[in-house]
């Protein structure tokens, strides 16, 4: 059969057998085999290239699908022999590598070490559509999409990160024990945006924040990499603003001070999200464990 499917998608019978290292004469004598035993030709030979006849474009169909279950078959009892039995997709926004997740994961992996858990690092609008695209079970995100708001989607609360400015060492702010917005007001922000898109919901919700503090920032650069945003930082082109995450871990940072940010609504609420309708057992189970883990975080 996949000599068949190689000679179909090839339109040659040499070109099939250079694929299988083995002699023309072989693969056409396979062929006929096939042919004899479905009482039917599936090549017209007389044509150059070779074709299928009607019966060979239906037979081609259906032997890419058995060849494509077998393969699933083959790859099933192969993690059966190892003990592996499930898989979980899990995307996460840029920067929240840093946080406590792999604690998390290495909880859940370690109770279920016959699952394969593979991570997914994107921006939030990309988590958002993947996770709409049925990608990833479940996703860590900064709603910045307004996920909430879909009926399809379960969600619950994973951390809620207080916000930080991120400063050079000889900023005159750099000393202080927390600030607000309003005293940022004049300075060139490198603005961490949640997503790769220009005025999304996430933009909005930041906007407000330094309407609130009575003033339009003076945004210099804006990026979803907040790596570069900290080059630029310790640069002393400007300061930022970034989530505690991304910053409680970076130890002797260059020219680098981290200042907390006080007042209401300075935090980024991470959710856990996943589709209702995703029926993986390893999802139900994964959310089962977060839910017990959340408290005590």
């Amino acid at each position: 059969m996949r000599y068949f499917v190689a000679a179909a998608e090839s339109q040659s019978f040499t070109k099939a057998a250079e694929q299988f290292y083995i002699s023309q004469t072989a693969i056409t004598q396979q062929v006929h085999l096939l042919e004899e035993m479905l009482g039917c030709s599936l090549f017209d030979r007389g044509t150059r290239p070779v074709s299928l006849t009607p019966a060979g474009k239906i037979f081609l169909i259906e032997a890419r699908a058995i060849l494509d279950r077998m393969s699933q078959a083959a790859d099933r009892v192969h993690d059966a022999s190892t003990g592996l039995t499930g898989s979980l997709r899990v995307g996460y926004l840029r920067g929240y590598e840093r946080s406590d997740l792999s604690v998390l994961m290495r909880r859940f992996h370690r109770q279920n070490s016959n699952v394969l858990i593979s991570f997914y690092r994107c921006s939030t609008d990309a988590l958002a559509a993947g996770l709409m695209h049925q990608e990833y079970d479940v996703i860590f995100t900064w709603d910045s999409t307004n996920l909430k708001t879909q009926e399809d989607i379960e969600y619950i609360c994973a951390e809620k990160a207080r916000l930080m400015v991120a400063l050079y060492a000889g900023h005159p702010l750099s000393r202080r024990r927390q600030l607000n917005r309003s005293e940022l007001r004049g300075e060139n922000i490198l603005y961490m945006s949640p997503d790769s898109a220009n005025d999304s919901y996430g933009d909005a919700f930041f906007m407000q924040l330094y309407k609130d503090a009575g003033y339009k920032p003076n945004i210099l650069f804006r990026s979803s990499d907040a790596e570069s945003i900290l080059m630029m930082v310790a640069a002393e082109e400007g300061i930022s603003v970034l989530p505690e995450y991304f910053t409680d871990k970076l130890y002797n940072a260059d020219n680098l001070v981290f200042v907390p940010l006080v007042g209401e609504g300075e935090q980024e609420e991470i959710i856990a999200v996943w589709n209702k309708g995703n029926g993986n057992p390893v999802l139900r189970q994964f959310v089962s464990v977060l839910r017990a883990a959340l408290p005590l975080r």
